[in-house]
C-alpha cells in the first residue's frame, strides 16, 4: 500500500514530463529517475534483499539525478523543483536512523532553495516547495519511525508469548513431578505393606489395598487440577497427608507450629517442599522419627522437617532443583544440614509477603 501511494503521487511530475518530452535525454532521464525512486522505495517496504551499502549507493545516485534534473527543468518549467520532493522522500523511507533521515530532508530542502535561488525562480514557487518538500521528508520520517515501532512491538508480544508458553510448560512439568513422585513413592511403600500382609493378615491388607485406590484417585484429581492451573490443595492438608503416610510405615512424627499463620505465597510453597521432604524421608533415611516445624512472624515463614536416618545430603535430583528454583523465585531459600543427632534436616524459609 505504501509502494503504491507513493506511485499514484508521481503526478506532481506531469509538468517537468511535459518539458522533457521534447529532449529525449532529459525524458529518459525522468524515466530513470522514476524507476529508481520506486525501487528505492520498495526496499524498506517491501523488505527487499539488497545490502545497506547498494541501498545507500542507490540513493546517492538518485540524488544526484534528481539534482542534475531539477537544475535542468526549473529554467524550462514551473515543476522542475519538485523532483527534489521525490529525493527527500527516498531518503526519508530508506534510511534507518532518523538523524540522518533528518538531515537528507535537510539536505533536499537546501537543494531545492539554492536551485531556485540560482535561476532567480519566483519566491512564490521556491518557498511553498522548499516546505512542501519538508513537510513530506519529515511525516515520511515519522510514518516510518511508526511502523518499525509497531512491528518491533508485534515481535516483542510475539516472543512474549513464546516465553509464557515455556514458562507454563515448564511449571507444568514441575507440579507433574512433584505430584507424581511422590503419590507414586507413596503408592509403592504401601504396596509393600500389602504384599507383606496379604498372608497373616487379610483384612488388614484389604484396607490398605483400598487406602492405594483411594490415593490413586486423589492422584489422578491433583494431576488433573495441576493440568487446569488450579490447584486447590493447601499445606494443612499436605500435612495431615504427611502424617498419615509416615504413620503407615511406622515413623513417629512430630508436627510443632508457632507464631503467624502462613502466608498464601507460604502455604503454596512449603506444601511442595513438605511433600518432597517427606518423600526424601520414605526413599533414602531408613528413619523411625521425623519432626515438621512451622513458624512464622513478621519477618517471614520457615519449615523444617528433620529425620534421625542415615543422614547425608540427598542428590539434587529434579524434585529438589524444581523446590530451590520455586523458593527462590519467591524470594526465599531452601537448604540441607545434618541435626546433632543424626540424620538429615531440610530447611526452607520465605520472607513476608510485601505490603501492596
Amino acid at each position: 500500500m505504501l509502494v503504491a501511494a507513493h506511485t499514484a503521487w508521481l503526478w506532481l511530475l506531469l509538468p517537468a514530463a511535459r518539458a522533457g518530452a521534447r529532449e529525449p535525454v532529459a525524458a529518459a532521464g525522468l524515466g530513470v529517475f522514476v524507476l529508481l525512486y520506486l525501487l528505492l522505495v520498495a526496499v524498506p517496504v517491501v523488505d527487499l534483499p539488497v545490502s545497506s551499502r547498494l541501498h545507500h549507493a542507490g540513493l546517492a545516485l538518485h540524488a544526484l539525478l534528481g539534482t542534475a534534473l531539477a537544475a535542468a527543468f526549473t529554467g524550462v518549467s514551473d515543476g522542475g523543483l519538485i523532483v527534489l520532493l521525490y529525493v527527500c522522500s527516498a531518503g526519508a523511507v530508506g534510511l534507518t536512523r532518523p538523524a540522518a533521515a533528518f538531515g537528507w530532508t535537510g539536505g533536499s530542502v537546501a537543494a531545492v532553495l539554492v536551485i531556485g535561488a540560482v535561476h532567480r525562480s519566483p519566491a512564490g514557487d521556491v518557498v511553498p516547495t522548499a516546505l512542501i518538500t519538508a513537510l513530506a521528508g519529515a511525516s515520511t520520517i515519522g510514518f516510518v519511525r511508526l511502523a518499525r515501532l509497531v512491528e518491533e512491538l508485534r515481535r516483542t508480544q510475539q516472543e512474549l508469548a513464546r516465553t509464557v508458553v515455556e514458562r507454563e510448560r515448564l511449571r507444568f512439568a514441575q507440579d507433574l513431578h512433584d505430584l507424581l513422585g511422590h503419590t507414586l513413592s507413596l503408592i509403592v511403600v504401601k504396596a509393600e505393606v500389602v504384599r507383606r500382609l496379604a498372608p497373616a493378615d487379610p483384612a488388614r491388607a484389604a484396607t490398605e489395598a483400598a487406602d492405594i485406590e483411594r490415593i490413586g484417585r486423589t492422584a489422578l484429581g491433583e494431576v488433573r487440577e495441576a493440568v487446569t492451573g488450579y490447584r486447590e490443595q493447601g499445606f494443612g492438608r499436605e500435612l495431615a497427608n504427611a502424617r498419615t503416610v509416615l504413620d503407615t510405615v511406622g515413623i513417629a512424627v512430630t508436627v510443632r507450629g508457632s507464631g503467624h499463620p502462613l502466608s498464601v505465597e507460604a502455604d503454596e510453597a512449603f506444601r511442595w517442599v513438605l511433600r518432597e521432604g517427606v518423600t526424601n524421608v520414605l526413599r533414602h533415611s531408613g528413619a523411625t522419627r521425623c519432626e515438621i516445624t512451622v513458624a512464622g512472624d513478621e519477618a517471614g515463614a520457615v519449615l523444617t522437617v528433620r529425620d534421625n536416618g542415615v543422614g547425608g545430603r540427598p542428590e539434587p535430583g529434579n524434585g529438589l532443583r524444581g523446590l530451590a528454583e520455586r523458593l527462590e523465585r519467591a524470594g526465599g531459600s531452601i537448604g540441607f544440614g545434618r541435626p546433632p543427632g543424626g540424620g538429615l534436616e531440610l530447611t526452607a524459609r520465605l520472607p513476608a509477603p510485601v505490603p501492596t
